[in-house]
């Protein structure tokens, strides 16, 4: 198995889907529902998201070839995407986004929260299904890395479950102050990885 592969895949994504800046998220849209309906649109969400994230990792190449995108392009573009995201977390503007979208998306289909916004694009957004394609360019020709990949979106997207499932002790136990802290970390944290995308775009771009 390559650790590296490993490593930088689960950081990479779980800093773009973010579990524990959804939990306040999370408790918005799913106000007022008793404890089942909760833990249902928890379960449906995650199903749907990983399904997407999964696709785009399969697919996604293909996707490219197609538009006649080559992979160092997409690195570019994907890693800049991944930098903006990190600059939202770092000045507290991703959540702030995140939260409005959400409350549009309830307004305009209150029976759909699951599916949207939740799964898509709360979880399976922009960033996450651009984060999950070039870590499948990344993995290569390699089905043991591919197969590492499922796993990590799969770990990604249970943590997501666990986050929403105990959405309430978790929102106690962080607090404001210590989601603010953990979104700018992690921010840090996406944007040198964005940087590195970026840069090894640059490079395979030039050559």
């Amino acid at each position: 198995m390559d650790y590296e592969f490993l490593k930088t895949a689960f950081i990479t994504m779980f800093v773009a889907i973010d579990p524990p800046g959804l939990i306040a998220i999370f408790l918005g849209v799913t106000a007022g529902m008793s404890a089942a309906a909760r833990k249902a649109t928890a379960t449906h969400a995650v199903i749907v998201a990983l399904a997407i994230l999964v696709a785009a990792a399969w697919g996604g190449q293909a996707v490219l070839d197609l538009l006649g995108i080559t992979v160092p392009a997409f690195r570019i573009a994907g890693g800049l995407l991944l930098f903006y995201i990190a600059f939202e977390m770092v000045f507290e503007k991703r959540v702030e986004r995140k939260s409005q979208s959400a409350e549009e998306a309830v307004v305009a289909d209150p029976k759909n929260v699951a599916v949207f916004p939740l799964a898509i694009p709360m979880m399976a957004g922009p960033g996450a299904i651009t984060a999950t394609i070039l870590q499948a360019s990344a993995a290569g020709d390699s089905t043991l890395n591919m197969l590492t990949l499922m796993g990590v979106l799969t770990a990604v997207i249970g943590i997501c479950l666990v986050c929403f499932l105990l959405a309430t002790k978790l929102d106690r136990l962080l607090g404001n102050t210590g989601r603010v802290v953990l979104s700018r970390l992690l921010g840090l944290l996406l944007s040198a990885l964005a940087i590195q995308i970026i840069g090894d775009g640059v490079t395979a771009f030039a050559q």
